[in-house]
């Protein structure tokens, strides 16, 4: 299914201010639709001077119209003179007589999305228009909470048609906990004070504390009265409660965390009031705790790992320097590098909240260490990095940055011993194979025999065995070696 861009910007009359405001509008498609009480759809102009659906959101409490998505469709014949009405008059229209859709009387209404108000020298900037299909097959009379749900849908829809929502400055909704109608919904005047309150939220803020009856009383006052004394609390609370901005913010007492959003309710740039709306999130945000802390200890043991290894690396330097035989002491050199490139993995793990690595950066810490290293007096190796490596799960990062370490320390050491040189790094990434070429200039493979120490059975058995990918060594045509290395990334991908 194409999104709402593709499909905007495929109708050639949009500009990327005209999505943005279309795309904030259908983020909050659900809060319309279930203070409506109705499916609400998104249109917007065609070349051919008609209409295309670009978003359509489904009422969380009442029957919908549309049992088939009907995103990417062109208006049907019935609607299409009201909202073309409603786009080239700039105003609401509301269907004369009940509209019937397969077989089941339907009201529409036909809402102008305006962008910027018209002015005596322009006039206002239209982007398309909103529609609600109100079900009448199951009429009934409706309660004071549907009464009240739609005349702040109807606030809203009005808002719609003046460019005064939705509000670009308000903060974008988060993952999760984010209110809905449902949860919780309270509408204040002007001063704040709650003119209703359903009986979801008002068992919200009997949770927090407070006993008495939500309706008549300052919001802010009520929080005044349930929030524990010398405690800070979220500064934007205030303006929150009191409905003067389009924010968010969270009241926590007696344990309770309930999470709260405003839409402040305007008439043509007026304010009137506004929505609040509740969630008690007390278990969301117990989960989000336990898994920052969970995450804070992943890191720590990451880092006090890296410091664990460093010190080893420290341990066989010093050992390395007080051996006298050369055959031990570049034994105790090649552990150190190794035990130095697992270092940097668990470094890079430790700053991050993902378990997964930028192998870029990890490499060219590597690689600047193997450089400085493995290269004799006499050797003046010049290394380089072409290409992108991309994001690796960790599980995947230490064997690759061990056999790379390996396979740039025998190019330097051996590829160019006592000789200038360049050792190049390619990496080359597709969707589904990670493919790195280890190139140097030096004397290439003695008798095109590859070596069998081991360096290269390291190199095998990380590269074969735990990234199930494959390896191939041969000499350069001229001079110098190629070792090439191809990884299937749906090993990756599942890790």
């Amino acid at each position: 299914m194409s999104t709402l861009s593709d499909l905007v910007y495929a109708q050639g009359r949009s500009t990327a201010a005209d999505v943005e405001w279309l795309h904030r509008l259908a983020g909050d498609g659900q809060l319309l639709a279930d203070l409506a009480f109705a499916d609400i759809v998104i249109w917007v102009p065609t070349a051919d001077d008609s209409f295309i659906a670009v978003a359509h959101t489904r009422p969380g409490g009442a029957a919908t119209l549309f049992y088939r998505d009907i995103v990417g469709d062109r208006v049907r014949p019935q609607w299409r003179t009201q909202v073309k009405d409603a786009f080239t008059q700039v105003r609401i229209v509301d269907s004369a007589s009940p509209d019937w859709f397969e077989e089941t009387p339907t009201r529409v209404r036909a809402v102008p999305i305006v962008r910027e108000r018209g002015t005596d020298a322009a006039p206002a900037t239209v982007i398309g228009v909103l529609t609600r299909h109100t079900n009448l097959g199951e009429t009934r009379a409706p309660s004071r909470q549907q009464i009240t749900f739609n005349d702040c849908a109807d606030d809203v829809f009005g808002m719609i048609a003046t460019a005064d929502f939705p509000d670009l400055t308000a903060p974008t909704s988060p993952r999760r906990g984010a209110p809905r109608a449902s949860d919780g919904l309270i509408r204040v005047d002007v001063d704040g004070v709650t003119t209703f309150a359903s009986p979801n939220a008002l068992s919200a803020f009997n949770r927090l504390g407070f006993e008495d009856e939500l309706e008549g009383e300052s919001l802010i006052e009520v929080a005044t009265t349930i929030l524990p004394a010398k405690r800070q609390f979220d500064e934007s609370l205030p303006i929150v409660m009191t409905g003067r901005a389009p924010w968010r913010a969270d009241i926590e007492a007696r344990g309770v965390t309930v999470s709260l959003r405003t839409v402040p309710l305007r008439d043509h740039g007026t304010r009137i009031g506004a929505i609040v709306l509740c969630r008690d999130v007390t278990e969301i945000r117990h989960q989000e705790q336990e898994l920052i802390t969970k995450d804070a200890t992943i890191r720590e043991i990451h880092h006090r790992v890296k410091n664990n290894l460093q010190t080893v690396a420290s341990l066989l330097r010093i050992q390395a320097r007080r051996t006298h035989s050369d055959e031990a002491r570049d034994a105790l050199t090649q552990a150190m590098r190794r035990v130095s490139a697992i270092a940097v993995v668990h470094d890079t793990l430790s700053e991050g909240l993902a378990q997964n690595v930028e192998f870029d950066d990890v490499f060219n810490r590597v690689l600047k260490l193997v450089a400085e290293v493995a290269a004799a007096p006499n050797t003046r190796a010049r290394t380089h990095r072409t290409g992108s490596f991309g994001t690796l799960p960790s599980e995947y990062a230490t064997p690759l940055a061990l056999a790379l370490t390996e396979l740039v320390t025998n190019a330097v050491e051996h590829g160019l011993a006592d000789k200038e040189g360049d050792v190049e790094i390619i990496a080359e990434r597709s969707e589904d194979r990670l493919e790195v070429r280890v190139r140097d200039s030096g004397v290439g493979l003695p008798e095109g025999q590859v070596g069998r120490g081991l360096g290269t059975q390291i190199v095998r058995t990380l590269i074969q065995g735990e990234l199930s990918g494959t390896i191939d060594w041969h000499t350069i045509m001229g001079s110098g070696t190629e070792v090439t290395i191809d990884i299937p990334l749906r090993y990756i991908s599942q890790a």
